[in-house]
Order: C-alpha cells, then structure tokens, then sequence
C-alpha cells in the first residue's frame, strides 16, 4: 500500500487524484490529521488514517502495511524537522520499503530561509536507513497566481526579485512526478531530483504575459526586500508569510528559483504546464 502524508491539502489531493488513475483505491491510503477533511476519498474507497506528524503513536499506527510512503514536508514553518523526524521513525518502525520525501529545488544549496529544515529533513533520511528519494520541488506556479486579481485590480505586480529567472511549475506537475517515483519504485531509490519547470522568467515578463492575455497594461515594480516585505503585511498578509514571500522574492535574485536540467519532464515524460496555459486556466476563474 501507498501512504499519501497532508492528504488534504491540495499537493496531496492532486497525487491521489493521479494515483487513482493507476491503483485501485484500497491500495491507497490518505493520511490526514482530521479524516473527516477527506470523506470524499473515503466514499470512492480510498483507506483513511488520523495521523498528525505532533503524535507518534498516530503515526505508527498510520503506518501499519504501508510499503511506500509519499512525507509531503509540513506547512508550519519552524517545527518541520522535528515531525518529519518522527514521521521518518515511524516509517522505520513499520518497515517501509521506500520515503519519497518533497523537498526544496537546491536544498543543499539554496538561499532560501525555508531551505534548513529541508537540509535537516534530508540529512535525517540519508541517515534512516530507509530507501530515500528526494524530490526538491521547485516553485510552485500557483504562488504567483494568488496575486492575480490584485495585479488586475491594481495595474502592477510587486515584488522584490529583480531579473532573477524563476523556472516554476504547477502542482499538478509536481504531483505527477510524485506518482511516477511511487508507481516505479526501486528504480528510484537513493536518487535526487531537481524539480522545476522546462521554461523560466522573470516576474516582469510574468507581467508582460499578464498584459498579453487581458488586454490591460500590468507592469512589474520591484521593490526592496524590506518594502516588499512591508507592503504585503499593509494589505493583510500574516507578518510569517510576508516575510517568507519577500525571502522567497529576494532568493529568486540570486538564481534560487530557477533550474534548466528539465528533470521534472523528463521523469514524467511530459512537458510541464507552461506560464501562459496556467495563466489562462487562472484568469478563466476570475
């Protein structure tokens, strides 16, 4: 069996949307904090499993009879390396043939703020034992397409990258490469994959390409990290967020989101989403 961790957020969904093209669905198992957050799942046969990366003993039961165990990296920034660590004893635990684990593009190396506890995590499993593979998601496409509306509203997208080029893709790009790990198994054990899209920009022609699709001039204003930082906690960001955003923005300057290698296609054998069909599929919803 296929153990899915955050199965309720929307990376998770997507892998198990994509498994459920594969897998009958008892052979697959949402893990989720809260079970009831999937009975949807539940209804169409997939198996569900209270676990919280807080509580051990959830996740060894959690972990009975899985084989292979997909750690989507927690969202609560801070505390990451200490639940993926029992998430990581607990697969030892149970026997688990193989943890893919989601980490960050470059970790090793990454400017990024959110890179340590990715470093952390990796070094963790590296040490387990465990037949590791580590899939350093880049950016994801949809991190810009939040700011849409605001872009049109306003005539301008913010940030604070300058020209750095950002080679990001979508969700469901990175959910596809999850799939194909966890569908092909040993092939990929011990492996580290530098995920990103095929194509890159910057966030003026991300603007540009903005302005092509509506019809409305968007121009790109980059600011100082410090402003940027500022400006998203004045229109009601959560000081946390604004400040990995403009971290996000500032590293994207020296190259941290970008990444030409095209491994994200090559282990899904399909192009990745390209800005301007994410783009529409985003304005589409407007």
């Amino acid at each position: 069996m296929i153990l899915i961790t955050g199965a309720s957020g929307q990376l998770g969904r997507q892998v198990i949307e994509l498994l459920l093209q594969s897998l009958p669905a008892e052979q697959i198992v949402a893990g989720v904090r809260t079970p009831e957050s999937v009975s949807d799942l539940q209804s169409r046969g997939v198996q569900v499993r209270q676990m919280d990366y807080t509580q051990p003993e959830s996740l060894d039961l959690a972990l009975t009879g899985i084989q292979q165990l997909l750690l989507i990296s927690s969202s609560e920034v801070g505390q990451r390396t200490n639940q993926h660590r029992n998430v990581i004893d607990a697969a030892k635990k149970a026997g688990v043939t193989m943890l893919a684990y989601t980490s960050l593009l470059h970790a090793d190396s990454s400017p990024l703020g959110l890179a340590d506890e990715h470093r952390q995590t990796e070094t963790l499993l590296q040490a387990s034992g465990l037949n590791w593979v580590l899939l350093r998601n880049g950016w994801y496409t949809e991190n810009y397409l939040a700011s849409l509306p605001a872009a049109l509203e306003h005539g301008v997208v913010l940030g604070c990258a300058g020209e750095g080029r950002i080679a990001s893709a979508t969700r469901h790009d990175y959910a596809a490469a999850a799939v194909t790990v966890l569908l092909e198994g040993a092939k990929h054990y011990h492996k580290t994959y530098e995920l990103a899209g095929d194509s890159s920009y910057s966030l003026a022609e991300y603007a540009d390409k903005i302005s092509q699709l509506t019809g409305k001039n968007i121009a790109y204003q980059d600011l100082t990290e410090t402003d940027f930082r500022n400006t998203l906690i004045s229109v009601g960001l959560p000081e946390p967020l604004a400040e990995l955003l403009a971290d996000s923005d500032a590293g994207a300057s020296q190259g941290a989101l970008f990444d030409g290698s095209q491994q994200l296609s090559q282990l899904t054998g399909q192009p990745t989403t390209s800005l301007e069909s994410a783009l529409q599929k985003a304005l589409e919803k407007l």
